[in-house]
């Protein structure tokens, strides 16, 4: 085995605005804009080959997190629910933003989100004309259609703002069936829809999304001690997978800020190139959910505890993080700029690949161990190939999509059963026995951390 080759270090640059991302994203098909060729549509869009693969990585490591607990349970519930479960969770009533439009050039703003003064003034963010802004009104964020071939007031139905009404409503359902006693959670990932009036800065805020949440149903006179419990849980998930610690903090809910169902909250913020912005919610829910259900629904929702004979609703202890978001976070806590080259320097657990396996060159005695080399490989990791171009640029390739590790075959390796392992944050070469390949990169991917 031979000396490790270290490159001398350069200047690292951080993101510093949305645009390179987007530009990145597009070229290297981790997200597109969605129906582009007709222009697109505002707020929504389509994960390419990498997107897919790096959200699936964040959802698997989400769902491994939550479900290798013994007391927690995992569901899928449908999108489409019983009008009254809107009615019940105060959806219908007062899932509303305040909303001012500009009689001059049209624009639309959320009331809560203007500056006093120009709101009180009357005065268009957008055009600068003063007393053109129309008084506030409610504005319900749920996407209304219809269920059947009518289109009539007893059809309408709602594609759910939220996964955790699904939760709730299974909450009997999933706690008989599971044979579960509280403490116990349920966790969920699907999609969700908020018609949003302000969407925009990339995919942080849009109007189709996907939620992982988690409902943790325990007894009453237990829930801030869970509370706690889960929010340290949850910050660890963020670290464990490569945020750095001081781009992540808590906001407290202050009493105007709470939620009309949450008794206590927490956001845990993450520092994008727009400030500092929530990527996930740790909310105390109280007993508000299953109360509102068991009064709306006529069915008892309490739960019957042996050990005291007693019986009680639950509360809630809610988590909920947005995919989109914390995929969002990922990229941007990864991408820098070092020299001529950019990279994410994604988590390799994460990474879309994890390794890619170059030839030095296209020719036969080398192609047919790339071959050998690149067969074993794929049976362990994710693993892409790549013959075009040099291998400067073939590295260049891997580092902009975050691929932590590449393989190269030369004609010494071919000699000896040997290969180089390039890796990507430091740019070291190793060299190494190709049947120690597979335990070498696991190693290294154990030892991963971030900066």
């Amino acid at each position: 085995m031979s000396e490790n080759i270290t490159p001398a270090p350069v200047e690292s640059k951080e993101l510093t605005s949305f645009a390179d991302l987007v530009s990145l994203c597009k070229r290297r098909g981790f997200i597109f804009p969605s129906s582009e060729i007709y222009g697109g549509i505002g707020s929504c869009w389509d994960y390419g080959p990498l997107g897919v693969e790096l959200k699936l990585n964040i959802k698997n490591s989400w769902w491994k997190a939550m479900t290798d607990r013994e007391d927690v349970e995992g569901l899928d519930a449908s999108i489409l629910m019983h009008p009254r479960t809107w009615e019940a969770s105060g959806h219908v009533e007062g899932f509303v933003d305040p909303l001012v439009d500009c009689k001059n050039c049209k624009a639309r703003f959320r009331a809560d989100k203007m500056d006093e003064a120009q709101l009180k003034a009357g005065e268009c963010p957008t055009c600068g004309k003063k007393g053109t802004l129309t008084e506030p009104r409610n504005f319900n964020l749920m996407f209304k259609t219809h269920m059947g071939p009518l289109e009539e007031s007893a059809s309408i139905v709602y594609l759910r703002p939220e996964t955790a009404q699904g939760i709730f409503v299974n909450f009997e359902n999933v706690q008989q069936s599971a044979r579960q006693k509280v403490p116990f959670g349920i966790a969920q990932i699907g999609k969700a829809f908020r018609n949003e009036i302000t969407p925009g800065n990339f995919i942080f805020r849009t109007r189709e999304f996907e939620q992982m949440e988690m409902q943790y149903f325990v007894k009453p006179g237990t829930d801030m001690e869970w509370f706690e419990k889960w929010k340290e849980i949850r910050l660890n998930w963020h670290l464990g997978n490569g945020l750095r610690r001081k781009k992540l903090q808590f906001h407290t809910h202050g009493p105007t800020e709470l939620a009309h169902y949450a008794r206590a909250a927490f956001d845990v913020e993450y520092e994008f190139p727009i400030g500092w912005q929530e990527i996930e919610g740790i909310h105390n829910r109280s007993d508000f959910d299953l109360r509102r259900h068991q009064e709306f629904s006529k069915k008892k929702l309490e739960y019957f505890e042996e050990s005291t004979k007693e019986r009680y609703l639950p509360f809630v202890i809610e988590t909920s993080v947005g995919c989109d978001r914390a995929l969002l976070a990922i990229l941007c806590d990864s991408y820098r700029v070092e020299g001529d080259r950019t990279v994410l320097k994604l988590h390799p657990k994460l990474a879309p690949y994890k390794v890619a396996v170059f030839p030095l060159m296209k020719k036969p005695e080398l192609l047919e161990m790339t071959d050998k080399v690149f067969n074993t490989l794929k049976k362990n990791f994710r693993t892409t190939y790549d013959e075009s171009g040099t291998i400067g640029k073939r590295y260049r390739r891997q580092d902009e999509i975050g691929t932590p590790y590449c393989v190269t075959i030369d004609y010494d390796g071919v000699a000896d059963n040997t290969v180089t392992v390039r890796e990507r944050d430091g740019m070291t070469q190793q060299r190494i026995s190709a049947d120690q390949l597979v335990n070498y990169i696991n190693d290294q991917m154990l030892a991963w951390k971030s900066e």
